[in-house]
C-alpha cells in the first residue's frame, strides 16, 4: 500500500510525513523538488500480545509506505501537487491523503496568509476535478484522430463525454457507477476523483485543547458528505512526543486526552477506506502481521506467505484472535471447538491467526 501526501506549501506535510516514518526532513520555508518517500510501522496491540504469549524470536508489523509529494503554489496564491512531473506521482499512489493547514503561526502567515482550512480543501478538490477534466479531454481528442479508431469508437466516445459532464458539475468518478463494458474501457485511466480519499486537519495545541478550528463544521460537513474520512492531528506536537522514550508516550498522549497516536488514526482508516485487514502467522520464529483485502480466500492469502503455500495449498488451521484473548490458550481453543480446519475457499477474517498445510 503507498499512501500519498499532498496539499498546499507550508501546511505541515512535510513534518506529517516526519512523523509517519520517523524521518528527519527539511521542513518550512525551504523549497524542495523531490518526492520524499519513508516506511511506517501499522501499530496494532494484537502483534504485542501474540509476542508475549508466543515469546518467539522475531515480531514483524504490518508497513505503509508513504510519499511525500511537493506541494506548488502558483501565481495566484492558489494549487496543489497537481502540476508537472508531480502529477504521476500523485496518480501512482493507492491512497490520497491532503494535509490541511488549520494551525496558526505568526511565521507561517507571513508568507501563505491566515489560515482558511475550508478554502484549502475545497480548491484542492477542484484541481483534482480540473486535472481529471483535461485528462478525459486528451484521451476523446486522441479517439478522434486516430488514423485507426477502434470499432467502439462511438460507445468510448460517450463513456467519457458522460465523465466530462459529471466532472463539469463538480461530481467526482467515485460517485458513477460503470458497467462491466464501461470498465474495461476504463481500464488503466487512473483518475483522481475515483481513488479513496482520506483528510488530515493539520491543528494546533490551543486547537486541540478548545478542539475548534476556522471552518471546522464546514469541513466536516463536506467530508461527511462524500464519505471521507477526516482526521485531526496535531502534527508538531505528536512529532515532538514520538521523539520520547517509548514508555513515555503514551502517559503524553493520555494527558493530551489522545486515544491514539496520528499514525494509529491514518493507518485505520486507511485500512478501512481500502478494504484492508489483517491476518496473522505465530511460531517460536517469528510473530508476523500479513495485509490483505477483504474477501480474499484462505489459498489466495497463503500466497501472501508464499507462493508454494498458495500452489500446494491443502487447507488452514484457523483460530481468531479475540477468541484466544479470550480463552487464553490455543488449547482451550481447542476444548472449544473453536481451533478449526478450513478449506481453499474459506474467506478470510481480520485478526484470523492460521497456518498452511500444503504440498508441493
Amino acid at each position: 500500500m503507498q499512501i500519498g501526501l499532498v496539499g498546499l506549501p507550508l501546511s505541515g506535510k512535510t513534518t506529517f510525513f516526519n512523523l509517519l516514518t520517523g524521518a528527519e526532513e527539511e521542513t518550512g520555508l525551504t523549497s524542495r523538488g523531490e518526492v520524499y518517500t519513508g516506511t511506517a510501522v501499522v501499530p496494532d496491540k494484537r502483534i504485542d500480545f501474540l509476542t508475549g504469549m508466543f515469546k518467539p524470536k522475531k515480531k514483524t508489523f504490518a508497513r505503509i509506505q508513504f510519499k511525500d509529494i511537493p506541494g506548488v503554489r502558483s501565481q495566484n496564491g492558489v494549487t496543489t501537487s497537481l502540476a508537472g512531473k508531480y502529477l504521476d506521482e500523485v496518480r501512482s499512489a493507492d491512497l490520497l491523503v491532503q494535509i490541511i493547514r488549520a494551525f496558526d503561526s505568526e511565521l507561517v502567515s507571513s508568507v501563505a496568509s491566515e489560515p482558511d482550512p475550508y478554502k484549502e480543501l475545497s480548491a484542492f478538490q477542484t484541481e483534482l476535478l480540473l486535472a481529471d477534466m483535461a485528462a478525459v479531454e486528451n484521451r476523446m481528442e486522441r479517439l478522434k484522430e486516430a488514423r485507426k479508431p477502434p470499432k467502439d469508437l462511438s460507445l468510448q466516445l460517450a463513456v467519457f463525454q458522460r465523465i466530462l459532464d459529471a466532472l463539469e458539475n463538480e461530481q467526482p468518478l467515485s460517485n458513477l457507477v460503470f458497467n462491466d463494458t464501461e470498465q474495461e474501457i476504463l481500464a488503466g485511466q487512473n483518475f483522481l476523483t475515483e481513488k479513496p480519499f482520506i483528510y488530515v486537519v493539520n491543528i494546533d495545541e490551543n486547537q486541540l485543547n478548545s478542539k475548534n478550528y476556522p471552518g471546522k463544521e464546514k469541513i466536516m460537513d463536506y467530508a461527511g458528505a462524500r464519505d471521507i474520512p477526516l482526521l485531526e492531528v496535531c502534527t508538531g506536537l505528536e512529532l515532538e512526543i514520538s521523539r520520547l522514550l517509548p514508555e513515555d508516550r503514551a502517559d503524553f498522549l493520555q494527558d493530551l486526552n489522545l486515544e491514539e497516536s496520528g499514525l494509529s488514526s491514518l493507518a485505520r482508516a486507511a485500512y478501512s477506506k481500502l478494504g484492508l485487514i489483517s491476518f496473522f502467522t505465530v511460531g517460536e520464529d517469528e510473530v508476523k502481521a500479513w495485509t490483505i483485502r477483504k474477501g480474499i480466500t484462505a489459498r489466495k492469502a497463503a500466497g501472501k506467505i508464499h507462493s508454494d503455500l498458495e500452489r500446494g495449498f491443502i487447507r488452514a488451521e484457523v483460530f481468531h484472535y479475540e477468541d484466544l484473548v479470550k480463552l487464553g490458550s490455543v488449547a482451550g481453543l481447542r476444548d472449544k471447538g473453536l481451533f478449526r480446519l478450513e478449506g481453499k475457499d474459506y474467506l478470510v477474517k481480520d485478526g484470523d491467526i492460521m497456518s498452511i498445510r500444503f504440498n508441493i
